[in-house]
């Protein structure tokens, strides 16, 4: 594929109309047909993907004065599915305006992407995996890329000192915060402790459903909904902060959320899903922790290596990488994190199991890439088995959802209430 930035006008000059008017491919091209399109829309970045059975030539011209996304694809003839495509962008798309259509020779089909803004872009193609054929992705990015530390700070800024204020009253409390208590304000020069910070993950997104229940209830609307209700909760709660590695439906590459818990210094990162398994009478919640070793049973070692495939279908541009990254996330020898992950799986499992069975009554190990983080406490919590009729029935139940919420919020509250958030800065 190849990429060039073009300002002339002249480039367009080509024929460019909306889908509906343009003519059959001719007879003699031998057109692929795009058999899906689709647009995922996020203030983090926005992804558009053409689906075929077959491979699809295709190179990216990028423009500007106004800003448009050129996608040329080789022998491609119009479908129902990219007549359909326009249609696809909303208003609150941050990204794309419209897309048209146009007729290049050598049987070309040409997308042109009207930009709201000038954009970063990443185009590469991905492999047949699971129920996907071969697909195109066009992520568009801002050129400031959004900055998680900096997103927490402007929501929940650290503490100021304090200002100078009365003894309390003989026999009045206060509630006991999460983090450190307040340094008194009397010691001079003392500075007032950071707030816990919690990443919260909600899994899956986007491309990757995760999970499909009977009814087809998918994991990653679930997730994302709990997660939400765990993040109100924790905010509420005296010295804490919390940040979502995704707030939306749209995909977040595994070594990506580790990333961003990283960056904003994050006490503690829990991953939330929920299970499947083609036994649909198999039920229960899990908590799982990172293994140094291997995984504890057969069955975290499935799901393991369930969850890390999730990239695969997720899609990620496997020729961009960070290899310092790789290097951390290949570093198992990271003993003190798993031995806190452990101490506050316990915890999260001990309250979730008061609103759901428990599939394992103590925590599991294995090696989830999501969980690699070498100087953050991380766990994943297996909220039910989605596959289950009953607990996909109760997954879908808005009040059983802030009922899993506040366990792990119990069990989170409990762990940290024996243990002072490190001093991050």
């Amino acid at each position: 594929m190849a990429r060039v930035s073009l300002t002339r006008r002249r480039v367009l000059r080509a024929f460019v109309v909306p889908a509906a008017t343009l003519l059959p491919w001719p007879a003699h091209a031998v057109a692929g047909r795009i058999a899906s399109a689709r647009i995922w829309p996020a203030q983090e970045y926005t992804r558009l993907i053409l689906e075929a059975s077959t491979p699809i030539g295709h190179r990216l011209i990028l423009l500007k004065d106004p800003p448009r996304a050129v996608l040329d694809l080789d022998a491609v003839g119009m479908s129902p599915e990219l007549v359909r495509l326009p249609a696809l962008v909303t208003p609150s798309d941050p990204y794309i305006a419209r897309i048209r259509f146009g007729r290049q020779p050598q049987d070309v089909l040409r997308l042109v992407i009207d930009l709201r803004e000038d954009v970063k872009t990443e185009l590469f193609a991905l492999e047949p995996v699971a129920s996907f054929g071969h697909r195109v992705v066009l992520d568009l990015y801002p050129l400031t890329p959004i900055d998680p530390l900096m997103a927490l700070l402007r929501e929940s800024p650290d503490p100021t000192p304090p200002a100078p204020s009365a003894p309390s009253a003989p026999g009045s409390t206060t509630e006991r915060p999460i983090d450190n208590p307040p340094v008194p304000s009397a010691k001079r020069g003392a500075e007032p402790r950071r707030k816990v910070t919690i990443a919260i993950d909600p899994g899956h997104g986007g491309e990757d459903p995760g999970a499909i229940g009977p009814r087809g209830t998918q994991e990653k609307d679930v997730v994302l909904a709990i997660a939400r209700k765990l993040k109100a909760l924790l905010d509420a709660e005296p010295g804490v902060r919390t940040m979502l590695t995704r707030d939306d439906d749209y995909y977040v590459p595994l070594a990506t959320r580790v990333q961003k818990a990283r960056r904003v210094h994050a006490d503690l990162f829990v991953s939330i899903h929920a299970d499947s398994f083609n036994v649909p009478t198999v039920r229960g919640s899990s908590v799982f922790a990172l293994s140094e070793h291997g995984a504890t049973s057969a069955a975290a070692k499935w799901l393991a290596q369930k969850e890390n495939a999730a990239d695969l279908i997720g899609g990620v541009n496997l020729d961009v990488g960070d290899p310092v990254l790789a290097r951390t996330l290949l570093d198992l020898s990271q003993r003190a994190q798993i031995t806190d992950s452990l101490k506050v799986g316990r915890h999260v499992l001990a309250g979730i199991g008061s609103v759901n069975p428990l599939h394992k009554s103590e925590v599991e190990q294995a090696g989830f890439a999501v969980l690699k983080a070498p100087d953050i406490p991380s766990i994943l919590v297996e909220t039910a088995f989605i596959s289950n009729p009953e607990e996909e029935q109760r997954l879908k139940s808005d009040r059983h959802q802030r009922r899993i919420a506040e366990s792990m919020r119990d069990g989170i509250r409990t762990y940290f209430a024996g243990r002072p958030a490190l001093s991050r800065g």
